[in-house]
C-alpha cells in the first residue's frame, strides 16, 4: 500500500451573471390613504398590513419608496397593476391609481 495522498478534483466555479435588478418605486402624491396603500401593496406583493404601513409612511414622508426589487419583467408587471389599481374609494376627489416607475437598482 502507498501512502500516496489524492487531492479532490477543485470544482471550477463559475459565475453566472443573473438579469440586473431594478426597484419598483411608488411615488407619493395626496389623492391616496394609507389604508389605500396597504391594501395595494397586499393585493399586488403579498404584504402584510405592518409592512404595508411601514411604506405608505415612506412614501408619505419621502416622496418615494422602494416596493420591491426584481428583473425588469416583473418590475415592469409590478408597476403596471400599481397604476391599474384603480382610485381610492375612500377620497372622493381621487380619480385614479397611484403612481410607479421602474429603475434600475444600485447595487
Amino acid at each position: 500500500m502507498t501512502d500516496a495522498t489524492t487531492k479532490p478534483a477543485e470544482k471550477e466555479q463559475s459565475k453566472t451573471r443573473g438579469m440586473p435588478p431594478y426597484n419598483v418605486v411608488l411615488l407619493d402624491d395626496d389623492e391616496h390613504s394609507y389604508e389605500y396603500v396597504i391594501t395595494m401593496l397586499g393585493a399586488i406583493f403579498g404584504y402584510p398590513p405592518q409592512k404595508g404601513y411601514e411604506l405608505a409612511r415612506k412614501v408619505d414622508t419621502a416622496g418615494r419608496v422602494v416596493v420591491a426589487t426584481t428583473n425588469l419583467e416583473q418590475a415592469e408587471l409590478r408597476r403596471d397593476q400599481i397604476q391599474s389599481f384603480g382610485p381610492d374609494p375612500r377620497i372622493p376627489r381621487c380619480k385614479g391609481s397611484m403612481s410607479a416607475v421602474v429603475e434600475p437598482a444600485t447595487r
